[in-house]
């Protein structure tokens, strides 16, 4: 954890700048922004029917380019 304390006669713009400063510094604020758009993990039974829905739409797009549609 980043912890920043006011040094004597410092103003809070100079504060404010040493505490970003060590907060990129330290990484926090990348892992932060990592864990924001992170996606939950696809579970088995959706891969599943993922792959069973692309398979159907190949065939559809096989079908139509033989029939001559595409």
């Amino acid at each position: 954890m980043v912890e920043v304390r006011k040094k004597e006669g410092e103003s809070g713009a100079s504060l404010l700048y040493r505490f970003s400063k060590k907060i990129k510094q330290s990484g926090v604020l990348r892992e932060a922004k990592k864990r924001r758009f992170s996606k939950r993990p696809v579970t088995k039974r959706q891969r599943r029917l993922s792959a069973l829905h692309r398979e159907q739409k190949r065939k559809k797009f096989e079908q139509a380019k033989k029939l001559g549609i595409l």
